[in-house]
């Protein structure tokens, strides 16, 4: 099992930045990849970015240029850099941990992100 929490979510004006934490803690030596996908309501839940096993990043088209995934190995924590916020990117945005043997999702319980227009 793999637990994860999410923190550094909160309100923030168009144009600022915020920065997501996520620990995690339990069997994750057998992760495969992190990410941070987001959800609004109303809508379903998107991928924002995604950090591998191997260092290797991907984002959404949407955040691309504005938003940065990166971990800590030492302190067994991903970070999700947010600037140049928008009204559109809020949501409530979560926290997963991905491994292919057995296929499995962890999720965390979810941060809310406020952006004001």
């Amino acid at each position: 099992q793999v637990q994860l929490v999410e923190s550094g979510g909160g309100l923030v004006q168009a144009g600022g930045s915020l920065r997501l934490s996520c620990a995690a803690s339990g069997s994750i030596g057998s992760i495969n990849s992190m990410a941070w996908y987001r959800q609004a309501p109303g809508k379903q839940r998107e991928l924002v970015a995604v950090i591998k096993s191997g260092g290797s990043t991907n984002y959404a088209d949407s955040v691309k240029g504005r938003f940065t995934i990166s971990r800590d190995n030492a302190k067994n924590t991903v970070y999700l850099q947010m600037n140049s916020l928008k009204f559109e990117d809020t949501a409530v945005y979560y926290c997963n941990a991905f491994r292919f043997l057995p296929p499995s999702h962890y999720w965390g319980q979810g941060t809310q992100v406020t952006v004001s227009a």
